[in-house]
């Protein structure tokens, strides 16, 4: 129900919005109070290898800069300028910001202007006549018969006007909105960040795999170099009769059976290095040249600061996010708390109105209107209370979502741990596998070449020593795949660029040919 407040002095209207004013300083629905995640005073999960530390220290937020390699930083700091998804991330960001302009916009009133021309028939002569004027003027004034006919004739009306509406913030549902789209806004800030610290950790751990697979291709040419020489050797004793067709046959397999088994290395390190051209915003083999030269595997860092529990939900993006979920939520409670109560505008008009345009000019056409509106919800079919019950029941689920994700968070990071430390475990009894395994086959070798050993011995002891220095250069990569997975579980690697202003990015319409500034957009 809309109620008119007419007859008002502007006195009286002047107390009305000052009253009105006053009355705006309160907000309805609940005041957002920030979570508490209630978590444990250190990990779970602190023991580690031999070679690196976890330690309760402040994470370092360029963690991959712990692998030294001038390379690996070059190549995230390209993929964080081209990276094509996470432009898409930049660009929520500036549809969020628009939002939250429009959102603040509600405070102000609105002001339109219009201007018309029309032509009228306003059925005049019809009314004169069904209502007698005719007959009476007939009998008073015959002449003014024909001034009444011109009054029935079609008009051509000008006009022109200014319209003004202010719905006053009563309850304070303009500003819930406002707080709704910058805790919105905060979460598509998140959601960039989130994908940052994810696009930082695809392209270490595809540099790591490229890296992972040279080192294990260049372990298999090391051991396909050993049993050549085994053939050779085999050759030589089977031209002296010392050794028979069979051993060269065995010697000539085993040397087959290591050389079957590089194209797949090279395959992965290939693809690791498509895998990289595409993070960066490059087509696959763009980055070849760059990447072609084989490098040993970075040493992992003698410690690894994980920090606390506690500082997990400050860091991670993802949790940050839920969040500020949860905080839209709840300003979203008031917005539908005011819509069940009135609301109070104050509206106006001022125009000029006339026949003949040439008189728009004069003030004797100017015509205005304003005075307050007030607007009652009496009966909605139920759909106001339902919808701040929705409002309520959405709250409540961003609040579980919000400590579901600190428990996820929690568990990465504890299950990483894990992973972490017991791969440093397994790289450190291979390593010790492989030792005992090259003193069996240096002893065996010897052996055979005095002709104390059947070489039986021989390629049995060449096959385990390959398969055991194949283990561990993979478990070598595994083990720093699994640092990778720990700090991005830890979430850092958004924090130096929280406030760097990225660059505008190109925005592709179907209706344009070209490039469009992200600026039009921001």
């Amino acid at each position: 129900m809309n109620v008119t407040i007419a007859g008002n002095s502007p006195a009286r209207i002047t107390r009305l919005v000052v009253f009105t004013l006053m009355l705006s300083g309160c907000a309805v629905g609940p005041d957002y109070q920030a979570p508490t995640a209630k978590t444990a005073a250190e990990f779970n999960t602190m023991q580690s290898g031999e070679n690196s530390q976890p330690q309760a220290t402040q994470t370092n937020p360029n963690w991959w800069k712990a692998f030294n390699d001038p390379q690996l930083d070059s190549l995230i700091a390209r993929a964080i300028s081209g990276n094509l998804s996470l432009q898409q991330a930049v660009l929520r960001i500036a549809g969020a910001r628009e939002q939250l302009s429009q959102a603040r916009g509600g405070f102000f009133p609105s002001l339109n202007g219009s201007a018309a021309v029309t032509r009228q028939q306003l059925g005049v002569k019809g009314e004169l006549e069904s209502n007698g004027v005719y007959d009476q003027v007939d009998q008073v004034a015959p002449d003014l018969r024909s001034s009444l006919d011109g009054l029935s004739k079609p008009v051509t009306l000008y006009q022109g006007s200014f319209d003004a509406s202010w719905e006053l913030d009563l309850w304070g549902k303009v500003r819930r909105q406002v707080e709704m789209a910058g805790a919105q806004q905060q979460q598509s800030v998140e959601e960039r960040n989130d994908a940052l610290v994810s696009l930082e950790a695809e392209v270490a751990r595809a540099w790591l795999q490229l890296r992972g697979a040279q080192a294990v291709s260049q372990t298999l040419q090391t051991q396909i170099e050993v049993a050549s020489q085994t053939l050779e050797l085999t050759q030589s004793q089977q031209s002296h009769g010392l050794a028979p067709q069979m051993d060269v046959e065995n010697a000539r397999a085993q040397l087959s059976s290591l050389r079957a088994q590089l194209p797949q290395y090279e395959a992965q390190a290939r693809q690791a290095m498509n895998g990289l051209a595409v993070l960066v915003g490059k087509p696959p083999g763009a980055l070849d040249a760059e990447l072609m030269a084989s490098k040993p595997l970075p040493a992992l860092p003698k410690a690894v600061a994980v920090g606390v529990p506690s500082t997990l939900a400050r860091r991670r993006p993802d949790v940050r996010q839920a969040e500020a979920s949860l905080h839209a939520a709840t300003a979203n409670i008031g917005v539908s708390v005011a819509d069940l109560f009135p609301s109070l505008s104050l509206t106006g008009q001022f125009g000029v109105r006339n026949t003949d345009a040439s008189y728009l000019d004069n003030w004797s056409s100017h015509f205005y209107s304003y005075g307050p509106s007030l607007s009652i919800p009496i009966f909605q079919g139920g759909r106001l209370v339902s919808s701040v019950k929705l409002a309520r029941a959405q709250q409540a689920n961003a609040a579980l979502n919000y400590r579901q994700t600190v428990l996820t968070a929690l568990q990465d990071v504890e299950n990483a741990l894990v992973s972490y430390r017991t791969d440093q475990e397994q790289v450190t009894h291979l390593d010790e596998t492989v030792d005992a395994l090259q003193h069996t086959f240096d002893l065996a070798s010897d052996s055979y070449r005095k002709g104390l050993s059947t070489f039986l011995n021989v390629l049995d002891a060449q096959r385990q020593l390959a398969q055991a220095k194949q283990q561990a250069a993979q478990a070598r990569v595994q083990s720093s795949l699994d640092l990778v997975a720990l700090y991005k579980a830890l979430g850092g690697g958004w924090e130096p660029y929280q406030n760097v202003t990225l660059p505008d990015y190109p925005v592709f319409g179907a209706a344009t040919s070209g490039d469009v500034d992200a600026s039009q957009v921001r």
